[in-house]
C-alpha cells in the first residue's frame, strides 16, 4: 500500500510576502526621507554661492512700496511666493523678496515687494555688486574712481575696470599683509611678553611679604621687555600706515534708489558686475566663491565670509575625540569580554553601559564643565601655571575638554561594538592560539584584536558621526561664537588645547537662532549645514576605507 503525503493547506494570514512589502516600503520611505533631506540642504546651501543677476524695477506711479519714497529699487530676486487672496479678488498677489543690500543705506537687506506695483523690471549691464567688509553688500551702479594724486576717472572710462580690478587686488593684499602683522609678528610678541610678565610675577611671589625684588634678577626682565615694546612700536606704526593707505582710494557710486555713495576701496572684498556675467563666467564665480566660503573668516555677525575656522575647530576637536574614546573604549571591552568573570556585577555593567548611551548630551556638558573644567583644568592650572592665575589657561572651556566630553559621551557606542566585535571571533581561532603554546594576552593581541578590528572601527565611525555633529554639551565646555584664532599655530606648542574653537554645529545654531539678521544669515545656515555634513561624511569614508583594509589583511579561511 503506498501512503500519499498529507499537504497541508496554508491557513489565512500566514503567507510571509505582505510583510516583506511592508518592510520595503519603510525601508524605501526612509530612503527617500534621508535622500530629499540631503538635497534639499545641497540645493539650498549649493544655491547662495551661484551669482544670480541683479534687477531693476520700476514701482508703478502713486505706489507706496518703495524704499524711502523712491521709485525705482532693485536688487537679488531671493524667493517668490503667493499670498492670501479672496476668491472674486483676480488681481495679482504675487510676492517677491529682494535682497537689495545697503544696510547701512536703507536699514535693512532685504524687502518684500508686491508684483502689482511693479511697472517694469530691466537688468542694466553696469549694476556693481560689491562685498564689503561691514553692512555687507551694496549695489549700485559705479559712478567714478578716486585715485590719490590722479583725480576721479569716470565710469566710462576705459581705464576705469582694469585701475578698478588692481586697486581692489592691491587692497587686499596690503588687508593681508596688515593681518599678518598683528596676528602673527604681533602676537609672537605678545606671547613672549606674556612669559616676561609672569616670570616677573614669579619672582615677586618668592620674596618675602614687604620684600622688593633684587634688581640684579629684574633688570634683564625688564631690558628685554624695553626691546620687545620698541618692535611692538615699530610693527604697530606699520600696521597704522598700511591702514591710512586703505582709505587712499574711493568708489563713488548711485543707488538703485537714486543716492549716490562713497566707499573706500580698503572696505571692498571683492566685486562683480552679475549681469554682464556669462554662463562660463558664473561657473568660475561659483567655484570662487565656494572656496572663498572654506578658506576665509566669518565677517558681520557670522553671516558674511566663510567658515574655515569652524571647519578646522570641528576636525580638530573630532579628531582628538576620537584618539581618545579609542582606547578607552577597546579595553573597557576587552576586560568585560575577555577577563571580566560573568556574573551580576558584569550583567549590571553593561546594563548601566547601555543605559549611558541614553543619557541627554547636555548632562555630559555639565559633567565635562564640572569635571573635566573646573576639577581637572582648575588642579593643572594650581600645579603648572600658578604664576598666571586668577587668569585661568586649562581652568576655562577648551579645544581639550570639549574633546574628551564627546569621548565620555560616545564611549558606549565604541564598548557595545568592540564586545560584538570580539564576541564574533570564532572560538576555534582563539583554540588553535592556544593550541600552539601561545598565552592568553598574545592570542588576544595577535589573533583575536587583529579579527575585530573592523567591527571596533565601526563603532568608531558611529562615535565619530554623533560627536561630530554635538552641540549641547560644547556650548558649555569650550565653544565660542567667534575664534579667528586657531588651536594650531606656529607658537610653542604649536597645538594649543587650552584655546576655546568654533564649530560647524554651533555655527549653524548660531546663524539660525541668535544672527541679528535672519534672512540674511539663511543661505549661510544651508551652506553651513551641508559642509557640516561633507566633513562627516569624509571622515567617516576614511574610517570605512581602514576598515575594509584592516578586513581584507586579517580575513582566513576560519571565517
Amino acid at each position: 500500500m503506498q501512503l500519499v503525503p498529507r499537504v497541508r493547506r496554508r491557513q489565512p494570514g500566514t503567507v510571509g510576502e505582505p510583510l516583506v512589502w511592508g518592510t520595503a516600503m519603510g525601508l524605501a520611505l526612509a530612503l527617500f526621507m534621508v535622500l530629499g533631506l540631503v538635497l534639499l540642504i545641497m540645493f539650498e546651501g549649493l544655491q547662495a554661492f551661484w551669482p544670480q543677476r541683479l534687477m531693476q524695477v520700476a514701482l508703478r506711479p502713486g505706489s507706496t512700496a518703495g524704499i524711502q519714497d523712491a521709485a525705482m529699487l532693485g536688487g537679488k530676486l531671493v524667493k517668490t511666493q503667493q499670498k492670501a487672496a479672496p476668491a472674486d479678488d483676480t488681481r495679482d498677489h504675487t510676492e517677491w523678496q529682494l535682497m537689495v543690500g545697503n544696510k547701512d543705506a536703507y536699514g535693512l537687506s532685504f524687502f518684500y515687494l508686491n508684483r502689482a506695483e511693479v511697472a517694469h523690471v530691466s537688468y542694466p549691464a553696469e549694476v556693481i555688486l560689491l562685498e564689503r567688509l561691514e553692512y555687507g553688500a551694496a549695489i549700485g551702479v559705479p559712478l567714478a574712481l578716486e585715485v590719490k594724486d590722479e583725480g576721479a576717472i569716470p565710469f566710462a572710462d576705459p581705464q576705469f575696470a582694469p585701475l578698478l580690478q588692481a586697486l581692489v587686488a592691491e587692497s587686499n593684499a596690503r588687508r593681508a599683509r596688515i593681518r599678518r602683522i598683528e596676528t602673527t609678528d604681533i602676537g609672537h610678541i605678545n606671547a613672549r611678553m606674556e612669559t616676561l610678565r609672569l616670570r616677573q610675577r614669579a619672582l615677586g611671589r618668592a620674596q618675602a611679604p614687604g620684600a622688593t625684588v633684587p634688581a640684579v634678577q629684574l633688570a634683564p626682565l625688564q631690558q628685554a621687555m624695553q626691546t620687545l615694546q620698541a618692535e611692538y612700536e615699530v610693527l604697530a606704526q606699520q600696521a597704522r600706515t598700511l591702514r591710512g593707505q586703505q582709505e587712499a582710494h574711493t568708489l563713488t557710486y548711485r543707488l538703485l534708489t537714486g543716492q549716490e555713495r562713497r566707499l573706500s576701496l580698503g572696505q571692498i572684498v571683492r566685486y562683480t558686475f552679475p549681469n554682464q556675467l556669462s554662463m562660463l563666467a558664473r561657473l568660475q564665480g561659483f567655484v570662487h566663491n565656494l572656496w572663498a566660503f572654506c578658506s576665509e573668516e566669518p565677517r558681520e555677525a557670522n553671516t558674511e565670509g566663510g567658515v574655515f575656522p569652524a571647519i578646522f575647530g570641528t576636525f580638530v576637536m573630532t579628531l582628538l575625540m576620537s584618539l581618545a574614546v579609542t582606547p578607552f573604549g577597546v579595553l573597557a571591552a576587552l576586560y568585560l569580554r575577555e577577563y571580566a568573570r560573568q556574573g551580576t556585577i558584569v550583567r549590571l555593567v553593561r546594563i548601566a553601559v547601555n543605559n549611558l548611551a541614553g543619557v541627554p548630551s547636555i548632562v555630559f556638558g555639565v559633567f565635562g564643565l564640572g569635571f573635566f573644567v573646573y576639577l581637572v583644568g582648575g588642579t593643572i592650572d594650581q600645579l603648572f601655571f600658578a604664576t598666571a592665575l586668577p587668569t585661568p589657561t586649562f581652568g576655562t572651556g577648551g579645544v581639550l575638554w570639549a574633546a574628551l566630553t564627546l569621548a565620555l559621551m560616545t564611549v558606549p557606542v565604541v564598548i557595545v561594538s568592540t564586545e560584538e566585535a570580539l564576541a564574533a571571533v570564532p572560538r576555534g581561532v582563539r583554540e588553535g592560539s592556544l593550541a600552539c603554546g601561545a598565552s592568553k594576552w598574545q592570542t588576544i593581541q595577535r589573533v583575536v584584536l587583529p579579527a575585530a578590528a573592523p567591527g571596533m572601527l565601526t563603532g568608531l565611525i558611529l562615535a565619530m558621526a554623533r560627536g561630530a555633529g554635538e552641540v549641547a554639551p560644547l556650548m558649555l565646555v569650550g565653544v565660542v561664537k567667534l575664534a579667528p584664532t586657531l588651536p594650531l599655530d606656529t607658537l610653542w606648542p604649536f597645538l594649543h588645547l587650552d584655546r576655546k574653537f568654533m564649530h560647524l554645529g554651533f555655527h549653524i545654531y548660531d546663524l539660525g537662532f541668535q544672527s541679528p539678521d535672519a534672512e540674511a544669515a539663511q543661505p549661510m545656515v544651508f551652506a553651513t549645514t551641508l559642509f557640516l555634513l561633507t566633513l562627516i561624511v569624509l571622515l567617516n569614508i576614511g574610517a570605512i576605507y581602514l576598515r575594509d583594509r584592516l578586513r581584507k589583511k586579517y580575513a582566513t579561511g576560519v571565517f
